[in-house]
Parts: C-alpha cells; structure tokens; sequence
C-alpha cells in the first residue's frame, strides 16, 4: 500500500480559489474522477476528481480555505497495483487528472473567443477635402440640446474654435471644432437633441489636413476595437470533469414566492450556505441572503436562486411603498378647491429634489448651530473696495468663508473626506475644493472653487465672480461642478436666522450662512454692539461626530473674528 498526496489541479487561469465543500469523509472509499471536494473561483464552480482509487486517509484542508494551482488537498492510500501503473504511465510528473475530450472541446472553444483579429484601417483617398465634424464624447448616453450655433457657412474657423453649444440637465458645453478649415454645411440647427457622436457640419480642408487628422483617427480607432473586443470576449469557462458534473440548480418554478426558505429564516447573511461568488452578486444587486431560497445540494443558495429571487421581486413590484418602505404621499386633486396651474420642472429642478432626497434618506444628519463675529472682518472687507475697484473684483464675505473653512479643513482633516462604498473606509482627501451654492433661473447650482487652500482673497473672489456669472447664465462646464470636498451655502443677502442644509453627498459637511445682524455682546465690562453671522454646519454623522463638529466650529468662529488667524 502507498500514500498518495493530492494536488489541486489546473484553474484554467484563476489564481485562486475557495473550498466551498468537502465531498467525502475520513476512510471513504475513493474511484478514480470521484469528486474529492468543490471550488470556487469568482466566475465557475468546480469538482476536484481523484486521480487515483483507494481509500481517503485525510484532507489537507478545510472548508472556506483559500487554495492554488499545485496546493496538496487530500492523502489517499492506494494498492501497489495502482501506484506501479502511475509509475509506468508516463516518464515526467503527471497531471492530477486527465480532461476529457469534451472538456477539452470546451476550453478550446472559449479560448478562440478571445482572439481579436487584427484591425484594418483603410485609407482615405487623398483627393478628399471635406471633414465631417461630430459631437465628441460628452460623459452621457442621454441626448443634450443644441442652444446656440457659434459659426455660419463661409466662416473660418480653427482648430478648437467653438462650433455649437449644448446644454444637458447639469451644464452647458462648447463643442469645438477639431479641424481647421471653411464651413461648408451646417447640419445641426438650434434645438436640436444630439448625442455622442451626431453630425454637427462639413468643413473644408486641406488635403494634408485630413490625412494628418485621418492618421490619428485611424490610430485611435484600432485602439478602441483591441480593447472594446478584448473587454466584450468571455472568459473562458471552467468545467468540471464530464465523468463528475458540478450539481447545477433547477430553476424556481414561476409561481414559487420569492421568500426565505425555513432553513435561512432568522439567519443572518453569514451564515446562509453560500459560495462567495454568490455572496459577490447578491452584493452587487443588494439582495440579503437570508431572504432567498436555496435550490443546491443542502439548501445552498445559487447564483439562479438570487436571480430568480430579483426577478420574482420586480414583478411583484411595489405595494404600498417606495423603495425606502416609506409610504407613498396621496395624490390630491388641488382643482377641488380652486383654481390651479401645473408648472413643468426644469431638468435641474428634477435632479436637485432626487439629490436632496437621496441624500436626506441615506446620510444621517447632525446640525451645528453657532455665530462669528465678523465686525472686524466687514470693517477690511469694506476697505478693500477702491483696490477691488481697480481690479475688477468685488470682494464679498463668501471668499473669507470658503477662505476660512479651508483652513478649517486643513487644521481638522476628518471634515475633507468620503465614506468609501464598502462602508469599512474613509478616502481621505489631499486637495480642498470648495463649492458654492448659487441660486439660478434654472434651479441651483452649485460650481467648485478648486485648491481654495493655495489660494488668497483676491483669487477666490474672481473665482466666486466667474463661476456664479456662469452658473447665472448657463455657462457652467460639467467640470466646474466636480470635485468638490465641502459646500458652502450662503442665505446672508436674503436673510434668516438659521437654518439646517442637507450635505451633499458623496461630501461629510455643508455650511449654512444667515444674515448677520448686529447685537450686544457682553465683552466683560460692558455690552457693545457687534455684527454677528450665524452659522449652521450639518455633518454626516458616519464620519463626523459631535466633538469633530465643536473643534471645526470654533476654529472656524476664530478665523473670521480675528482675520489674522488665517495668515498663520
């Protein structure tokens, strides 16, 4: 008799891969392409069949153990029959079993799906002198309209001159010209809906022009088709051995409920019996284990049973709520008691109600309530104005604030970062963008003033300038709206005395600013009067708690009481 030490065999390219079952027990008797146990990669479930026939002396793992290509897996004890023919089979190490043809079949076949063919670029003829012009790439799906036409027919223009400008529900943008040349066509006209990629007008070039922009298309196209082909191939599956098939789920009848088996209910995810690729897409789709039913050998839940339970879930649809289980608000018939108007919403309108909904139902809110005096700081802001004449820039408080809470989130970092999507991590972040609040005819909008940290009065309050000028008149790219890391929203030219702003996540903190006012201050021997600015600071309350709040606060309350704090 002899031991045989068991390997785990080829993955078919995974690196790794878990033990989701042990299939036999200590002593069993083992045939060869019996299945030893059960792995796991993040796209197959495999059998691990025996090379060899004897009697199972132990595992060399557990279940849940994490194992690769040429790992020992088992110890099987074997006749000397057995071993000798092992022995003659071949002269260099064998492998730890032999696929069978129809295996091969299939992994032949998966393999030559991944083979791209070479692309062929034709060449343009050189006696072309017309260039289509196309929208570029705009960062959606959706389709934006046209609002403007910056050139006519008979214009030169050059390359990066602006053709048109569009407007989606977040920004406007300018599309410019890609070539240098005569507009020959205008294609597209003034209200038009265009996407990525839509016909804008025909330009007139020279010959040497278009092959030189023809090379680079040509270049950029071939790399497109290698990596669109290269991501849409499939990988290769991973079957089992034909002689020992992985048991495969039936599928749930249609009229089976899509609730919890008895075996899953009162269990927590954890302890469902599940393999983790099927822990991964139930995940992904935000479905808890315990509320499906599981079809495999010893109720083990199946990627089948979470599709099945998703799709059993939206046919049912929604009963008497949303998707947050809070109740649907009745709709009233107004015109019952008297005369009414609907008013369509703007697309920006839209978006800000589902943000300020998202964000009120998913962040927990704290508000921070405090007030600066800012006495001192509106006496210099004041003083500034015949030097901010001569520039062209109107300082206004805004840029001491963001000036302030730059400074704030520098001293107390917590305040400039994300919660990351798994919930287990903070990004922190190293750079300080700061955005703006600007109320617009088109709803609000709020613009980002980047590095507000490296930056002094003078150059917040030309960006404040820009930006809000944009913001007003529709100017804004989608890049002055991105990246912020904390939000500012300012109510002091309308008035209030506080009130409690939603963050705007994926950011922790937002500053809500009041009108300030003047009031007596008791300075330890008298009451004077001081101009005092009320502060509101809403915080997500994952990763700012109440004490963050207190020290940001006061740091903050410090800085615009006494300016010269925020040159230290």
């Amino acid at each position: 008799m002899a031991v045989e030490i068991v390997t785990v065999p080829d993955l078919g390219g995974a690196e790794s891969v878990d033990v989701i079952e042990l299939s036999l027990a200590q002593g069993d008797k083992v045939a060869i392409e019996d299945s030893l146990l059960v792995l796991e990669s993040d796209k197959a479930t495999m059998d691990v069949p025996s090379p060899h026939e004897g009697t199972l002396v132990k595992y060399l793992v557990a279940d849940g153990d994490t194992v690769k290509v040429g790992d020992a897996i088992a110890e099987i004890e074997t006749a000397e029959s057995a071993v000798a023919v092992d022995t003659d089979a071949a002269s260099g190490p064998a492998p730890a079993y032999e696929k069978s043809p129809e295996v091969e079949k299939e992994v032949e076949a998966a393999v030559a799906t991944k083979t791209v063919a070479e692309p062929v670029t034709e060449p343009v003829p050189e006696s072309s002198s017309e260039q289509l012009i196309l929208v570029p790439d705009i960062g959606s799906d959706n389709p934006v309209d046209v609002i403007e036409l910056s050139v006519a027919v008979g214009d030169q223009v050059e390359e990066g001159d602006t053709l048109l400008v569009l407007e989606s529900d977040k920004a406007t943008m300018d599309v410019p010209s890609s070539h240098s040349g005569i507009v020959i066509k205008i294609i597209a006209a003034e209200g038009d809906k265009l996407n990525t990629g839509s016909e804008v007008l025909v330009l007139e070039i020279s010959s040497l022009d278009i092959k030189s922009a023809d090379a680079k298309s040509s270049d950029t196209k071939s790399t497109s088709i290698e990596s669109t082909e290269a991501a849409q191939a499939p990988e290769p599956a991973i079957p089992a051995p034909a002689s020992a098939p992985a048991p495969k789920a039936a599928p749930l009848a249609q009229s089976q409920p899509a609730t919890a088996s008895a075996d899953n209910e009162g269990k927590a995810s954890s302890d469902v019996y599940a393999g983790p690729a099927v822990r991964l897409l139930a995940r992904e789709l935000g479905v808890s284990l315990e509320k499906v039913s599981g079809s495999g050998p010893r109720g083990r839940v199946q990627k089948d049973d979470v599709n099945d339970y998703v799709k059993s879930a939206l046919k049912a649809g929604p009963a008497s709520a949303t998707g947050t289980g809070i109740p649907l608000v009745p709709a009233v018939d107004f015109s019952q008691f008297g005369e009414i108007e609907t008013i369509a919403m703007s697309k920006i309108q839209k978006l800000t109600a589902a943000n300020m909904q998202r964000n009120w139902l998913n962040v927990p809110h704290v508000t921070h309530f405090d007030e600066a005096d800012i006495t001192d700081l509106e006496a210099f802001r004041k003083s500034l104005k015949d030097e901010g004449e001569k520039r062209g820039i109107k300082v206004t408080p805004v840029a001491f604030l963001i000036k302030g809470l730059a400074a704030a989130m520098q001293a107390h970092p917590e305040f400039n970062r994300s919660l990351a999507a798994d919930g287990e991590h903070f990004i922190q972040k190293r750079y300080c963008n700061i955005g703006m609040a600007v109320d617009t005819p088109r709803g609000l909008m709020v613009p980002v003033i980047k590095d507000a940290n490296e930056k002094g009065i003078w150059d917040i309050s030309a960006d404040i300038m820009a930006l809000a000028s944009s913001a007003r008149d529709g100017k804004l790219k989608p890049g002055d709206m991105q990246g912020g890391c904390f939000t500012v929203s300012s109510l002091g030219a309308i008035g209030g005395m506080g009130f409690t702003p939603i963050v705007n996540s994926p950011e922790v903190g937002i500053l809500g600013v009041s009108k300030s006012q003047m009031k007596p201050v008791w300075n330890g021997t008298e009451f004077v009067p001081r101009l005092m600015l009320p502060l509101c600071l809403s915080y997500d309350h994952r990763v700012i708690n109440g004490g963050d709040a207190g020290r940001f606060m006061t740091h903050l309350v410090k800085s615009l009481s006494d300016i010269r704090h925020l040159s230290l």
